[in-house]
């Protein structure tokens, strides 16, 4: 099989209790200016028990098609007889493309699946294009995948030229979805491949669904978000106090999170998470790469912090050099003030 026989742009579409993940919808989105380059068309895959419903809502959000996989075996997310669905996809459609969301589940499928189709994989990309040159010995337009390397401090760009698919995972908010159009349908095909139940398959006993105490910061209109120059896990109320003030959201700084002020999953950068709030607040924040990996796409960044030479200034709409500790309390009253009088 030659690799100009591979054609289309795919999405795993990932689904948790037949409600499609957010991720999957900005893939979609990335997908279709992707094959808008290349000619061709974006396909949808959703792997699950009854999941014939969600072609609607994929094909709303631009999947031409949507490879519909349904299997008892695939109601539970386990990782052998998804691997042999995916898998099974891949040898019959041969899409030239595959994006996955660099989820718990997407980062468990995506390299199982590279192995047994023999491709490559590229993890956590933040930059998806197709490369305008056509490569001397294909003549094939291949995917330029760009993610950070050696701890963020460079961004490295990788190609796959002799295997095909190429594939890829992307962070949640990394990529943006297109607005929904309910007109659009997208064309069903049942796909329906022999699973193979060996010594690789697991028995799901129980699932506990954790129910979440915080919002989820991804989805955040405004985000009050500390660093290591907060100083302590006390001063982190003042962030609160000013996130209640503004209806928003306190998130964090690795540093945060290493010294135990903050929980993991309020962590904002390149191993946490990617966030585009309309405001971001950015409070003892430096701006280390790693950080502004996940959320410089924030339409709006205020940062505030005492040394007036922080990175985080060179990408702040808005910048305060001073001492967090008298600048919040007052920017709290001004603000609950502001709101009291309206």
């Amino acid at each position: 099989m030659s690799i100009q026989d591979y054609k289309g742009v795919f999405v795993f579409a990932q689904q948790l209790d037949n409600t499609v993940s957010g991720v999957s919808f900005e893939l979609i989105g990335k997908a279709k200016e992707l094959a808008a380059d290349l000619n061709t068309d974006v396909t949808a895959v959703v792997l699950g028990e009854g999941v014939r419903g969600l072609a609607d809502e994929l094909g709303a959000y631009g999947a031409d098609k949507v490879i519909v996989v349904d299997n008892p075996a695939l109601k539970e997310y386990t990782t052998e007889p998804y691997t042999q669905a995916m898998t099974a996809v891949i040898e019959a459609f041969k899409p030239e493309i595959i994006l996955y969301g660099a989820t718990a589940i997407g980062r468990d499928l995506a390299p199982r699946v590279s192995a047994r189709v023999k491709s490559g994989l590229t993890a956590d990309c933040t930059k998806l294009e197709i490369d305008p040159e056509a490569d001397a010995d294909s003549g094939l337009h291949n995917l330029r995948m760009t993610r950070p390397a050696f701890g963020g401090n460079i961004m490295a760009t990788i190609l796959i030229k002799t295997r095909r698919p190429q594939m890829a995972t992307v962070r949640p908010g990394v990529m943006q979805k297109l607005e929904k159009d309910a007109s659009k349908k997208a064309e069903v095909i049942e796909f329906n491949p022999a699973l193979e139940k060996n010594n690789k398959y697991v028995t799901v006993e129980e699932v506990v669904k954790k129910v979440a105490g915080k919002k989820d910061i991804m989805d955040a209109k405004i985000l009050v978000s500390g660093g290591r120059g907060v100083g302590s896990k006390e001063n982190f109320k003042l962030l609160e106090d000013l996130a209640e003030a503004l209806d928003g959201t306190v998130s964090c700084s690795r540093a945060a999170v290493d010294n135990g002020w903050c929980e993991k999953d309020q962590q904002v950068g390149q191993t946490g998470k990617t966030v585009r709030p309309n405001v971001y607040f950015a409070i003892g924040i430096s701006g280390a790469i790693q950080h502004l990996a996940g959320m410089e796409e924030s339409d709006i960044i205020i940062a505030i912090n005492k040394d007036e030479s922080a990175p985080i200034f060179d990408v702040a709409d808005y910048g305060i050099v001073g001492d967090l500790n008298k600048i919040l309390p007052q920017l709290t009253e001004k603000i609950k003030a502001d709101k009291a009088s309206k």
